[in-house]
């Protein structure tokens, strides 16, 4: 094993000592890697994990038919002949293998075994990294899947690394295989083609997200109270999704500032300029959609706000209402109390009671009983009680 495979290898290991009898504990890298189903009890990845590798002079097809072996013996030295590998979760030795063959950097190496990385383009000499962030859209779930894909692409070789199921790159290399003249432009003519799959794989999920925010409007105004979630859920696919296309930009400008400098073909380049205009409306559709999920998700608020003000001024009528009635039931209730008292008070018959002989007593009583109840009445009149 060479030295720079060694440091490779190692990097994916921790460094301090474990307790007797204790099992060794994932690497961060490998924690975040989808690819350990794939491997066998020796560690080593399936063969199926390469999806298809060829060797094409001058667009045509020429060797190959899936075996890295047979291809890597066939590895091109002549002019208009370059190899086309592409892998599917590969094991970190077929990584590493690839990576001496083909003079790949290491550190570029080391993110393609990582994966989780940001879009981006990085030139190792002679070679160009890129990786790019596929996305399609699932009607069943109404959900963004969203995929990712490296690619190193050599002077003679374009290597290509996908780490989830789109985007399916065997269209990809059925359509240049249908077109050799596209083809025999070299390893840029894939870069493209893999350029172009990945942002026209955006219209679908754009105009999915576009129905999904109309059916959330609709949502908004009749007053669906799980709206509020489906906004926030949607509102992160769309955040994901801008992750996506808003890197894509700064790819494709730094391919087209190169186009000079590296000889590229002027049909290519009118195809790569076609698709970082697309990219660039992807972009832009995605930055409007997020705007107008930040508008809804504010109009949700204040009508969530206005209905709940609306409950309350019902619930404080309502309770205006009630004390305006218990304020009726204490006034009658004081009012009728009052004769009541009078009338306890004599009718006590004590015989020592003033008034019990008095010729004007009944008349007394029942005078200060009505002279008693206007005077509450007029009271509580005055102060909008009865």
């Amino acid at each position: 094993m060479s030295d720079w495979r060694s440091r490779a290898a190692r990097a994916s290991k921790r460094p301090f000592a474990r307790p007797m009898g204790q099992q060794p504990e994932p690497a961060p890298e490998h924690s975040m890697d989808p690819r350990s189903e794939h491997r066998d009890d020796d560690g080593v990845h399936l063969e199926r994990s390469v999806v298809d590798a060829a060797v094409y002079r001058d667009g045509h097809r020429i060797g190959g038919g899936g075996s890295l072996a047979e291809v890597y013996r066939q590895v091109p030295g002549e002019p208009g002949t370059m190899a086309w590998i592409g892998l599917y979760r590969p094991a970190e030795e077929q990584m590493l293998e690839a990576a001496e063959r083909f003079g790949l950097h290491e550190l570029a190496v080391e993110d393609a075994i990582v994966a989780h990385q940001r879009p981006k383009l990085e030139r190792y000499g002679a070679t160009l990294f890129v990786v790019l962030r596929a996305a399609r859209y699932l009607d069943e779930s109404e959900q963004v899947d969203f995929g990712e894909i490296h690619l190193f692409v050599g002077p003679q070789f374009v290597l290509t690394v996908r780490h989830s199921q789109s985007p399916d790159l065997s269209v990809v290399r059925r359509r240049l295989e249908d077109d050799p003249e596209l083809l025999a432009l070299g390893p840029e003519a894939v870069l493209y083609a893999v350029l172009d799959a990945v942002v026209d794989g955006y219209a679908p999920v754009i105009a999915g997200l576009q129905h999904d925010i109309d059916e959330i409007e609709t949502e908004v105004f009749s007053g669906d109270p799980k709206v509020s979630r489906r906004i926030y859920e949607l509102s992160r696919e769309v955040i994901e999704f801008q992750r996506s296309t808003r890197p894509l930009l700064q790819i494709m400008a730094s391919l087209e500032a190169g186009f000079g400098k590296y000889g590229t073909d002027e049909e290519l380049q009118r195809n790569l300029r076609d698709v970082a205009d697309h990219a660039t409306t992807a972009a832009e559709r995605v930055d409007g959609f997020r705007q107008m999920l930040q508008n809804i998700l504010t109009v949700n608020a204040t009508l969530v706000s206005q209905a709940q003000n609306e409950e309350m001024k019902q619930l404080a009528e309502a309770g205006h209402a009630q004390n305006n009635e218990i304020k009726k039931i204490s006034s009658w209730a004081a009012i009728l109390f009052a004769p009541t008292l009078i009338g306890t008070v004599y009718g006590m018959n004590f015989e020592n009671m003033p008034e019990l002989g008095w010729v004007f007593g009944y008349p007394f009583a029942v005078g200060l009983m009505a002279l008693v109840c206007l005077g509450l009445y007029l009271v509580f009149k005055r102060r909008d009680w009865l």
